[in-house]
């Protein structure tokens, strides 16, 4: 049985909810088709890299003081035969492999050749001591990036485009990662529409064509969205039917005449974790344990909803992923920001010259904040004066 908080802080509502997640299978998949999924393990160097010193440039590979003798060519992708002695140099590409008795490089467009003599010129010519370029100057040591054993990119981080290639320079082909995190999405609320502009006492529903995209951001996949009636036969039909991990909800969170959530989840078998959390917007989330899956119930007003999906589904993606909660950041609020007396406040602010400004477009049932804003400033009960310092929740 679970034990039920009816009331949880906001830092609270994230922690319990975090280490109820249950972590997900891993799988195995190529490198190239990895993008944004979750690493399940730590991507170690297989061997150092660069495994070899190697040019960092186009120009000479030389040994000790100049001018230098040219004694051939180096390309990429081959070993090195040439072995330099004092006073000679070797042509090279750059990433070629350094040759035996090499002390340093020098750039085509630093040097001039004549007739087989090379001397350093132009910008090389103000850093030689005694004639000799400084030790390794534009080469890379082998190892220079990373040594055999050391951890290249942590478990838990998505990967991005730039992360494949640092997979794939380590030498990977497949890697694993966790299996992605599915949702249900159900829209409760008969007051709502689904096409054209509000009218005849009905609006039209932005949380169904927003939801899904917020998710992915977040890291999960969509497998479903469905409105759902009134009802607390069609509530508990679209629960039982579900087949994601974790079902999101929007409305009925409160306990108004059509308010069939808590029934519902009763009726499914259900456990209450959290009955409310203390924050403004967004009191009225919830979250459940079902008998095979978990519920995260947000409230109906629009940017509650954004909040409810920030603070709870968040905490429970990165549990899954065996990823600790991120700590925040603090700015210092541009001016006065009003608090109710004993819930966080997240307001919507912009981020100018690292202090917050509130947009102008507050009120939980406003979505037009969101355009100029870049996150949510958390603001203690009670408010904040001018200057104080708050944590910040960036928008994914």
């Amino acid at each position: 049985m679970v034990t039920s908080v009816f009331e949880a802080g906001w830092d609270e509502a994230r922690e319990i909810v975090h280490s109820l997640a249950p972590m997900l299978d891993a799988e195995s998949i190529s490198v190239s088709e990895s993008a944004y999924r979750v690493l399940a393990h730590d991507i170690l160097a297989l061997g150092d890299m660069p495994p070899f010193a190697a040019s960092r440039i186009d120009g000479w590979a030389v040994c000790g003081q100049g001018p230098w003798t040219a004694v051939g060519d180096i390309t990429a992708g081959h070993d090195s035969t040439i072995s330099l002695s004092e006073g000679q140099c070797s042509h090279i590409a750059t990433g070629a492999v350094l040759p035996t008795g090499a002390t340093a490089c020098l750039k085509d467009e630093e040097s001039l050749n004549e007739d087989g003599v090379v001397a350093a010129t132009h910008g090389a010519v103000g850093i030689l001591v005694d004639g000799a370029l400084p030790h390794f100057h534009d080469v890379r040591p082998s190892g220079y990036e990373a040594a055999k054993g050391d951890v290249l990119v942590a478990h838990g981080t998505t990967i991005t485009p730039g992360i494949i290639g640092v997979i794939a320079a380590a030498g990977y082909d497949t890697v694993e990662v966790f299996r992605t995190l599915t949702v249900d999405i159900l829209i409760f609320g008969d007051e709502l529409l689904n096409d054209g502009p509000s009218r005849d006492g009905k609006v039209r529903d932005s949380l169904g064509p927003q939801l899904p995209a917020w998710i992915k951001q977040l890291g999960a996949t969509v497998l479903t969205v469905r409105h759902v009636e009134d009802t607390l036969g069609a509530h508990t039909r679209a629960i039982r039917e579900t087949t994601a991990d974790l079902i999101v909800t929007t409305g009925g969170t409160a306990a108004g005449p059509v308010d069939h959530l808590h029934q519902a989840i009763i009726d499914c078998d259900g456990d209450f974790v959290i009955d409310a959390v203390l924050v403004r917007p967004g009191y009225h989330q919830l979250f459940a344990q079902l008998p095979n899956q978990f519920l995260l119930g947000l409230p109906g007003n629009p940017q509650s909803a954004v909040i409810g999906l920030l603070t709870l589904a968040t905490a429970f993606i990165n549990g899954s992923h065996g990823v600790a909660l991120p700590e925040l950041a603090t700015y210092p609020v541009a001016g006065d920001i009003k608090g109710p007396p004993r819930e966080t406040r997240l307001a919507l602010c912009t981020l100018r010259d690292r202090t917050l400004s509130p947009v102008e477009y507050l009120d939980s049932s406003m979505l037009r904040g969101f355009v100029d804003a870049d996150g949510f400033a958390l603001i203690p009960p009670g408010g904040a004066q001018a200057g104080d310092l708050v944590r910040w929740l960036n928008l994914p």
